[in-house]
């Protein structure tokens, strides 16, 4: 089954193996660069069927820091569109996340040293960053000033407006992040929305600007293609849990998104802080329960390791999509590799052929 298409609306993945969205920091001014082609071209030459840039942010104060891409201004669109050749060269579906950090952004990157807020040498500043309420993430995290109705209409907007850079670029699938304790993720969860208006409130309140923004990025995305939206299904504090993203996910069903990517955690600390405990496979459960509870097709994450394990997951029904993170940095040729580990490509056939052709030459010479 990993090697089977997978049909979403128009548009078909040649396999169900997809590079998850990883934040890479390198970006300047929101612009695609040399590092994030060779960065994600090499998983588009390890045959992925589908290849997710890093969250690009819908504004610049979205941006979780100053080196996150970005589709806020037309003038970005060039520049993604490099990117997309070249994957949709390699038979790659060619996608992007977009995203609003809200609380969480202006933050220094995830490996700097205590005190640091990004390259020494680029002078990155700090901004205001806003919020559904004003309670910060957590210990180190800014306190965010809280939006407005009118400025919460105005993001809804700059959603759809980001998702009509997507298409202009040439991407093929677009998900929302909606995940880790970012904006939308910040608006679902009481712990974190303790409005009292039309945002705030009841699961329906506090659901009421993420489903608008999937509504204006449904309604400016093209219908032929597929769009995904990343979700916590719990959030990791106990004010969000699986019934509630089951919930959610058949209301953003009946909207029109097509995948729902089933992660967990991050609404208050590090966005990998995880509620549940790391083994592998630890997050199908939720990408199962989502897929049964709202009868939504789902993609799974978390320490999937090889092929055997991937395939495990779609035979049992659990997900319809497997997505790699840090192992396809380990291996960018991780979908390659599964596909000899499960007998698919015993002679190299699935390989581009200037790699292909040698490593199937060099079999014959290999020890027994």
């Amino acid at each position: 089954m990993l090697f089977t298409p997978f049909k979403m609306r128009g548009v078909v993945a040649p396999n169900r193996a997809v590079v998850s969205p990883m934040v890479q920091y390198r970006a300047t001014g929101g612009m695609v660069n040399d590092y994030h082609m060779v960065h994600l071209g090499k998983f588009a030459l390890g045959k992925f069927g589908i290849v997710f840039t890093e969250n690009c942010a819908i504004e610049p104060r979205g941006r979780v820091t100053e080196g996150d891409l970005g589709l806020w201004d037309d003038s970005q669109i060039e520049s993604h569109k490099r990117l997309t050749r070249f994957l949709k060269q390699e038979g790659s579906l060619a996608a992007t996340q977009i995203t609003h950090s809200g609380r969480k952004g202006s933050t220094p990157r995830s490996f700097d040293k205590p005190g640091e807020l990004g390259p020494k040498e680029a002078g990155w500043q700090r901004w205001q960053v806003v919020g559904p309420s004003e309670l910060a993430a957590g210990e180190g995290y800014t306190t965010p000033k809280q939006l407005g109705a009118d400025e919460i209409e105005g993001l809804v907007k700059k959603f759809g407006e980001a998702a009509r850079r997507a298409d202009a670029a040439g991407y093929d699938v677009i998900e929302i992040h909606g995940a880790h304790g970012y904006l939308l993720a910040q608006f679902l969860s009481p712990i974190s929305n303790t409005r009292n208006d039309q945002y705030g409130g009841d699961r329906a309140g506090r659901m009421r600007f993420p489903l608008a923004a999937a509504k204006a990025v449904r309604t400016s995305w093209p219908e032929h293609k597929p769009m995904f939206i990343r979700v916590s299904a719990v959030d990791g504090a106990g004010g969000w849990d699986v019934e509630d993203t089951i919930a959610y996910a058949r209301e953003l069903k009946a909207i029109g998104i097509d995948v729902v990517d089933t992660s967990s955690g991050g609404l208050t600390g590090l966005s990998t802080a995880l509620p549940v405990k790391r083994s592998l496979g630890f997050q199908v459960p939720f990408a199962a329960a989502v897929k049964r509870g709202a009868e939504i097709p789902t993609m799974t994450v978390g320490l999937i390791l090889d092929g055997p394990q991937a395939e495990a997951i779609l035979q049992a029904g659990d997900a319809d999509l497997i997505a790699i993170g840090r192992q396809a940095l380990y291996d960018p040729f991780w979908a390659l590799h599964a596909a000899q580990e499960l007998g698919c490509d015993s002679d190299f056939d699935m390989w581009t052929p200037e790699y292909g052709w040698w490593l199937e030459k060099r079999k014959n010479n290999l020890p027994k």
